[in-house]
């Protein structure tokens, strides 16, 4: 039996992609589920390309996701969620934002970048697919910091983790200071 999950997030610097990650892996931990992880942190600090491999369940030899084994990808930017499609296996599920950050790499070299045609391509590509408004969350919520706890709400309610918002809840309020907790659990609960 194959009990693994294989969940890439990807971003841009500044969004919260590792903490995300972070959260997940140690949620993992917490039920003596076996976790590997790997991130990859794009040359800015802010603005950069973010991604994450997190696998989770018996018999793992790599952190690395191979393309096309992907369980979940939790894509917090439209464009660097379209980069990562191929890790995505037939009928995963993906929950993106749908709030556009031009990349660096796109700023710097001067190229288009349209947000609203890479969303319509996974709309097109993906039949499990999450859109989630960031913009209209995170204004409800009341801080734009809390997109990362939005998507992984959301992501939990795919069914495809095997966790509860409850178990999440724990681990922040264990991972994070006391001061965010509320508007971190107002986020997790989002109804998107």
């Amino acid at each position: 039996m194959n009990n693994q999950k294989n969940i890439v997030l990807c971003g841009v610097g500044g969004q919260g992609t590792v903490l995300a990650s972070k959260l997940l892996a140690a949620a993992a931990m917490s039920k003596d589920i076996p976790v590997m992880s790997a991130e990859t942190i794009g040359m800015a600090q802010r603005g950069g390309s973010v991604f994450s491999h997190l696998r989770m369940g018996d018999n793992l030899y790599s952190p690395m996701i191979e393309t096309g084994t992907a369980d979940l990808i939790i894509g917090f930017e439209p464009g660097e969620t379209v980069r990562m499609l191929p890790y995505l296996k037939d009928h995963g599920h993906i929950v993106v934002s749908t709030r556009a950050v031009k990349p660096v790499t796109a700023t710097l070299s001067g190229s288009d970048y349209d947000a609203p045609q890479m969303l319509e391509y996974l709309k097109a590509a993906v039949p499990n697919l999450t859109l989630v408004n960031a913009d209209q969350a995170c204004a409800d919520i009341g801080s734009s910091k809390v997109l990362n706890m939005v998507l992984l709400g959301a992501a939990i309610r795919t069914g495809v983790l095997d966790f509860t918002i409850s178990e999440i809840e724990d681990i922040m309020k264990y991972t994070l200071p006391e001061k965010f907790h509320e508007m971190n659990l107002r986020a997790l609960n989002y109804n998107i």
